[in-house]
């Protein structure tokens, strides 16, 4: 059972950690250049949400790149902060089951340092937001028990209120809790006015976004349905792997003790049945291999407890931990931050391991590309030409640096840039970019590859070795052609 009193949060060990974490992602901020998602998320206008997404993460990254400046330096800053505050609420779950100042050492920077916390600390994306919400929630929900305290189900309500905003991926880790709390309970938790309470006020926070979805037939769902088709074959297979590599190998045996420990534990068990509830629920939906690492985050805080309890009598194994906890952060930097120069990172495993590092390279270079093939176009056309990108980290990227080469307007017909705007009637001529140009043929009367996209340091990622085509006469009036373009990936 947990303790009466629950320990001091080690404040100096703790903020140390995320300080320490918030000073390496801004040095490291500049790095290779923008993740795809980020040139994405800087096109998009002020809304209510999008095809694919609410409004937080594209509304965060547009405000801070008008507030700053257009880099990447900039809009990383919200990522490098949700990043430092997961730390803090990391450490307090674990400070919450009982945990002293030393496990909280533990807690703090083991997680500060581990590979997917660092990799979403170094980029804005919505996955980088919801970094400190998950992990929050579970925590307003354990001091609701913990410390007989059932007005902390009002925090957990505004929480998932406010992630409504991010993704409505928080309704998942909701209904994992609550089928763990309806199978072991305590179920008097969800039969309180505090929970009826908590429910009414996340939805009242989060209804603008909810009556979003709703008007528009509930888009997210769609936007849900179409990553299952691309990537439910994958996710089936490397969501198992990834749990043990997300924070890092030698952090596993960490959290699954807090898995266990959860177990033990009649009245946090509720948490160790939602988290093979919510794998369950992530294997079905088949969108993303990583939904499950904010409860995994939450086990691993918990884990620290009893593994520091148990290394602690054991001076062997506290070393074998702590030199753990060192090459962990080593290769968890490697792989996250900008440390090995690009012109090398072909000759490392590293484009492997991260799919950010992949989607960080070449952009500049595939935009000059580009303009090399408009530029060579006869004046008289170009004023009737576009750029099309087929999808939207091609168009960002064109939208970014596009501008000082001379190049026309982008479009895309990839998710919300379907909707944003199509090119003017009178178009005649396409630069056509990227991988729909296989059924381009079809769309124009003439199509003819004039160069292949390549960011010159050898890294294979989405754009290398991609089309870059001159397009004329539209087989249909643009008001007819431009839904077929559209597609949601």
């Amino acid at each position: 059972m947990l303790p009466l009193t629950v320990p001091p949060l080690a404040r100096a060990r703790v903020f140390g950690a995320a300080v320490t974490a918030g000073v390496l992602l801004t040095v490291f901020s500049a790095g290779y250049g923008y993740e795809r998602d980020e040139l994405y998320f800087r096109m998009l206008h002020p809304a209510w949400g999008y095809v694919d997404q609410p409004p937080l993460t594209p509304l965060v990254a547009r405000g801070f790149a008008a507030v700053f400046t257009d880099a990447t330096w900039a809009i990383r800053i919200p990522a490098t902060l949700a990043m430092m505050t997961s730390v803090v609420v990391v450490a307090l779950i674990t400070c919450e089951f009982g945990g002293g100042s030393a496990a909280q050492t533990l807690s703090a920077w083991g997680y500060a340092f581990a590979a997917f916390p660092m990799i979403l600390g170094h980029t804005l994306l919505t996955a980088t937001l919801d970094l400190p919400v998950w992990p929050a929630l579970v925590l307003f929900v354990m001091r609701v028990i913990t410390r007989s305290e059932p007005r902390w189900w009002l925090a957990a309500g505004a929480v998932a209120g406010v992630s409504l905003y991010n993704k409505l991926l928080v309704a998942v880790l909701l209904l994992a809790l609550g089928v763990g709390l309806a199978l072991v309970g305590p179920r008097r938790l969800v039969l309180s006015r505090w929970a009826a309470g908590g429910a009414v006020l996340g939805l009242v926070v989060g209804l603008p976004n909810l009556i979003y979805q709703a008007t528009n037939g509930w888009p997210q769902l769609d936007m849900g349905r179409a990553l299952a088709d691309n990537n439910a074959g994958s996710v089936h297979i490397l969501m198992w792997p990834f749990l043990l590599i997300m924070l890092g190998p030698p952090l596993a045996p960490v959290w699954i003790a807090g898995l266990v420990a959860l177990w033990r534990d009649r009245r946090l068990r509720f948490i160790a049945v939602a988290f093979p509830v919510l794998l369950v629920l992530v294997y079905v939906m088949g969108a993303q291999f990583y939904y499950p690492f904010g409860l995994l985050a939450v086990l691993y805080a918990v884990g620290c407890v009893p593994t520091w309890r148990w290394v602690s009598e054991r001076t062997g194994w506290r070393r074998l931990l702590e030199v753990g906890v060192v090459v962990n952060a080593v290769v968890s930097c490697v792989v996250a931050l900008p440390l090995i120069p690009m012109a090398d990172l072909q000759d490392t495993p590293v484009p492997a391991m991260s799919q950010v590092v992949q989607d960080s390279v070449g952009w500049p270079r595939y935009v000059a590309q580009i303009a090399g093939v408009y530029d060579r176009l006869p004046h008289s056309e170009q004023a009737r030409s576009v750029i099309y990108a087929s999808n939207y980290g091609e168009a960002g990227a064109v939208d970014r640096y596009g501008g000082r080469l001379g190049l026309p307007a982008v479009y895309s017909g990839q998710n919300q840039l379907t909707y944003v705007g199509r090119p003017p009637d009178g178009t005649t001529t396409v630069v056509f970019v990227g991988g729909q140009f296989d059924r381009a043929a079809s769309w124009f009367r003439s199509c003819a590859v004039r160069a292949r996209l390549h960011n010159g340091v050898g890294v294979d990622n989405e754009e290398q070795g991609e089309p870059v085509a001159i397009c004329r006469g539209p087989r249909w009036p643009w008001p007819q052609l431009w839904p077929r373009l559209h597609h949601l990936d």
